[in-house]
């Protein structure tokens, strides 16, 4: 399990929320205290560079938002962000600074590191996607599983129940997801690791990876 561990995934200090990872091993523990950390972080954030747009909404004064854009709270959207037409953010989210949210792009129950980007048509759920991750149009983490039942996470040949029955996806640092890809529930995608556009990826991928498929996966040079 030392490979799924937020310190081997995740670069915590290019984010607003690094604070909510203190004493947590696994990164997906923080999924279901993203509303109220938000709701806690939201009280101390500096007025003076972000709006507050009522119903828990706080919007960075240099960040861009479309104005056909529908925002629900709890929400933070940080510094040089860029939320673009027809975006939906359903809430608990916080977009990270100079991130990028694409038209008719859906987000929930998520954390954006900074300068993450889910540019075209992505629905992300229930996921954390680590600095400068990137996904391509169409890529979306499916969240739940057919049957309903906790989510785990495929290592090697074990299972690592998650306890939790949505669980979308972990992409660590510089992540970059092909157009077309479905990360299924409790995909963990190692740092600087490249998966291949129309694939389908479930379990855990290691760093420095090049995701061809399934049974392709081959370490980068």
């Amino acid at each position: 399990m030392t490979r799924l561990e937020t310190m081997n995934l995740l670069d915590t200090q290019h984010t607003i929320a690094s604070d909510i990872f203190e004493g947590k091993k696994y990164a997906f523990e923080v999924l279901p205290e993203i509303s109220d950390f938000i709701k806690k972080l939201s009280k101390t954030i500096n007025r003076e560079k972000f709006d507050d747009l009522g119903s828990g909404v706080f919007v960075a004064k240099s960040a861009k938002v479309a104005d056909s854009v529908h925002i629900a709270g709890p929400c933070i959207i940080d510094e040089e962000a860029e939320i673009r037409h027809c975006a939906f953010i359903r809430g608990n989210a916080i977009v990270g600074k100079g991130a990028v949210v694409g038209n008719s792009t859906e987000l929930k129950n998520v954390i954006l590191f900074d300068k993450v980007q889910v540019p075209h048509y992505n629905y992300v759920g229930d996921s954390i996607l680590g600095y400068k991750s990137h996904m391509g149009a169409g890529a979306i983490t499916s969240n739940v599983k057919s049957d309903k039942t906790n989510v785990s996470i495929t290592l090697d040949t074990q299972k690592y129940n998650t306890n939790l029955k949505k669980f979308g996806a972990i992409l660590g640092d510089c992540v970059e997801v092909g157009c077309g890809t479905v990360l299924n529930p409790g995909t963990v995608v190692g740092k600087n690791t490249n998966i291949y556009p129309l694939s389908m990826v479930r379990g855990y991928v290691a760093p420095n990876s090049i995701y061809k498929s399934r049974g392709d996966i081959v370490r980068k040079n």
